[in-house]
């Protein structure tokens, strides 16, 4: 007994004396932002009044009494993320319109005015409750900015919307998100007076009053927002990072940022972080599994298939950040089957890459071990399954070697690696080489390893060597992870395209042995019919089609819907003293575009300007499209509009009016459904308002 004591101390001494562990570099996260690092994936989910008016943005003056949800169910909703993978939801508790999904004090514009339960329900309960029952993370928002609120704009208002935020926070549990976004002031209902009210949004709130609250109800809580303070904004809402994302990040005020060559918005920092930045400070990756965030029944067939989603996954969890995915439950309060069998497939895609590590077992041989202690800091720590656990090597080494013999020839094209960040983020670069045909090749390189990296490779890569160089570290490292996986074969869907006449063209970017579809609706198989050669379709319609192998196995489906053919249309008039391509705006092209912007930016665009088509001949229209401009700039996008009708080109009528809301984040294509089908000739998109510049710039105008 005194035997095993004393060779206990012995051991405890020999600890004791073991190399100190690394200092940390740079700032460090902080216990919350660690476990945010952890859940890696959730999901944002939009229900309100928006979802019975078909509207993205609601101006604050529905009725509740249109939100009624026959079938709510929170679990339904809630399981199917976790099937997806998620580890969380984060609630849309009030949206801009500021009607209040829970029955609030603050206000009367809330969930009891709805005939839903016969206004005793409680949406926010319910999402606890189901969160409870299937172990999900839960978070909250609360728009800032409310359209109904006739005190918006004033004092009084940010009181209510802290007692608000209080309500949320001391009802509804332990919180793992504060979610925070940066829509805020403009034309509203407000109580009635129907006007535009101008915030300082950087300080009407008075966020550190705001937060020091939250950190005290919440104090588990990550606060989100456009900069923090916990995690920041990426930069766009299409749920990808930049191919290096620093965790850390030094930012510039919006209107201060140096804009690069390439024209991003004042965001655009916000994609790559600072290296060794001042706060630690990451980015969320937050993108709608529709093309919008409240549902739309003309958008389910555009749902994000399990392989988009894939991608969407490599492109933000695998650079580091976290993704934010948006759902989006129907009128009866239900997901709908495409969203449902959409995140299952990508839940079970996740399993069988990620499951199993196939560098389980290797032998690793470091060119330096931190103290020759292998026990503490060796390689081996690398596959223990401990995102905290790490190799590291003596402070004079920063740009060591890895050498991992897999001891069988193993088939891979996923490598993923991670720091311990705990230490803070130290690597800059590595490279990745395999020993194929008697030879080292380079098979892969990352930057800005952080929390988590996956670099997907090109190819499937086979071999049983490998070896790993840090080539560029701001110090000593502490990598935790290193792990092999195989993304499972698959068919690569086809591309659809149309050109001005109304012809469709169907492809491929390799070969197959044969694509099928469809125009009515339903789902290509072997015995639609096979696609041949370009094909007439003048007269718009959904395209569906798919590709398919010898052994029957199938890609995924691709959905194209189309409107009416440009065939013989064209620009009736032009705006005086203005060059532009006008022609551009009806080619069918979205590369290319009609833009009024003039070159001094000192200048003021007047508004509105307008663009008159006459499509020869009269046509039965159900909706109008614009497609804003795609290059990732902002200046010249519409974002209020009006659409006239005319039956000679002479006098004109209303169609439609309004706003597209939240396009200067999510600049996709607008439809604007009409209630019922008109039969005109020509017709006028007329541009109220752009979200910046002195000009507007149009991609492509249409119609359905």
């Amino acid at each position: 007994m005194i035997r095993k004591i004393f060779f206990g101390l012995l051991f405890v001494s020999e600890i004791a004396c073991a190399q100190a562990p690394p200092k940390p570099f740079g700032v460090l996260p902080t216990k919350r932002q660690l476990v945010w690092h952890e859940t890696e994936m959730y999901c944002i989910i939009h229900f309100g009044v928006d979802t019975y008016t078909d509207k993205e943005w609601g101006y604050g003056d529905e009725d509740p009494k249109i939100l009624n949800p026959v079938n709510f169910d929170a679990s339904q909703i809630v399981g199917a993320a976790k099937a997806g993978g998620f580890k969380g939801v984060v609630i849309v508790a009030k949206h801009h319109d500021g009607l209040c999904i829970w029955p609030t004090k603050t206000t009367e514009h809330n969930i009891t005015k709805s005939p839903w339960k016969n206004g005793k329900g409680d949406m926010v309960k319910e999402y606890q409750l189901a969160c409870a029952r299937l172990g999900m993370k839960m978070g909250l928002y609360c728009s800032p900015w409310d359209r109904n609120n006739p005190e918006y704009g004033s004092p009084a208002y940010v009181k209510t919307y802290r007692a608000q935020l209080k309500e949320l926070y001391t009802g509804y549990g332990s919180l793992f998100m504060s979610w925070h976004d940066g829509a805020n002031g403009g034309d509203g209902y407000y109580g009635g007076t129907r006007d535009t009210r101008k915030i300082d949004r950087t300080t009407y709130y008075g966020w550190d009053t705001t937060w020091g609250m939250i950190r005290q109800l919440q104090p588990g809580a990550a606060i989100f927002g456009d900069v923090g303070p916990d995690v920041r904004w990426v930069g766009n809402e299409e749920g990808h990072a930049g191919t290096t994302c620093w965790a850390t990040y030094t930012p510039q005020a919006p209107d201060e940022g140096k804009k690069p060559a390439n024209g991003y918005n004042k965001y655009w920092e916000a994609t790559e972080g600072t290296w060794n930045g001042q706060y630690w400070l990451p980015a969320e990756c937050d993108v709608p599994l529709r093309p919008g965030w409240f549902y739309h029944t003309s958008q389910d067939e555009q749902v994000k298939s399990p392989y988009q989603l894939l991608d969407l996954y490599y492109q933000s969890v695998g650079r580091g950040a976290d993704l934010d995915l948006g759902l989006a439950p129907n009128r009866e309060g239900r997901l709908d089957q495409h969203d449902v069998d959409a995140l299952k497939g990508f839940g079970d895609l996740l399993k069988e890459i990620f499951s199993v590590n196939l560098a389980q077992g290797a032998t690793f041989t470091a060119s330096n071990v931190r103290g020759k202690n292998k026990a503490l800091y060796g390689p081996g720590m690398l596959v223990d399954k401990d995102r905290y656990s790490y190799w590291s090597t003596d402070d004079s080494v920063s740009r060591p070697q890895l050498s991992i013999d897999l001891g069988k020839p193993t088939t891979f094209n996923v490598i993923r690696l991670r720091e311990n960040i705990k230490l803070g983020q130290r690597i800059k670069a590595v490279t990745i080489e395999a020993f194929v045909d008697g030879a080292w090749k380079t098979i892969g390189t990352a930057t800005s390893i952080g929390a988590n990296r996956l670099i997907r490779l090109q190819q499937n890569v086979t071999a049983s060597k490998l070896r790993l160089s840090v080539t560029d570290a701001g110090a000593c490292i502490a990598l935790s992870d290193f792990g092999l996986f195989k993304e499972p074969v698959h068919l690569v869907a086809p591309t659809i395209t149309r050109d001005k006449e109304g012809v469709v063209s169907v492809g491929t970017i390799s070969p197959v042995a044969s694509i099928h579809y469809t125009l009515d609706g339903s789902e290509p198989g072997l015995k639609s019919p096979v696609y041949a050669g370009a094909f007439p379709l003048a007269g718009g319609g959904i395209v569906k089609a798919k590709s398919f192998e010898g052994d029957g196995s199938a890609s995924e489906v691709t959905t194209k819907e189309l409107g009416l053919s440009k065939g013989g249309w064209k620009v009736m008039e032009q705006i005086a003293g203005v060059r532009s391509r006008y022609g551009n705006a009806i080619d069918d092209d979205g590369r290319t575009v009609w833009s009024t912007l003039q070159r001094d930016s000192a200048l003021e665009g007047r508004f509105p300007q307008e663009i008159s088509i006459d499509m020869g001949k009269v046509q039965t229209v159900k909706a109008f499209t614009y497609l804003p401009r795609q290059d990732k700039r902002t200046e010249g996008i519409a974002d209020q509009y009006v659409f006239y009708i005319s039956d000679d080109g002479v006098s004109w009528k209303v169609a439609a009016e309004g706003e597209f809301s939240n396009i200067k984040s999510n600049p996709l294509e607008q439809v604007v459904a009409l209630s019922r089908p008109v039969n005109t000739r020509y017709f006028k998109f007329s541009i109220q308002h752009v979200v910046g510049g002195n000009g507007v710039v149009v991609a492509e105008v249409g119609v359905r």
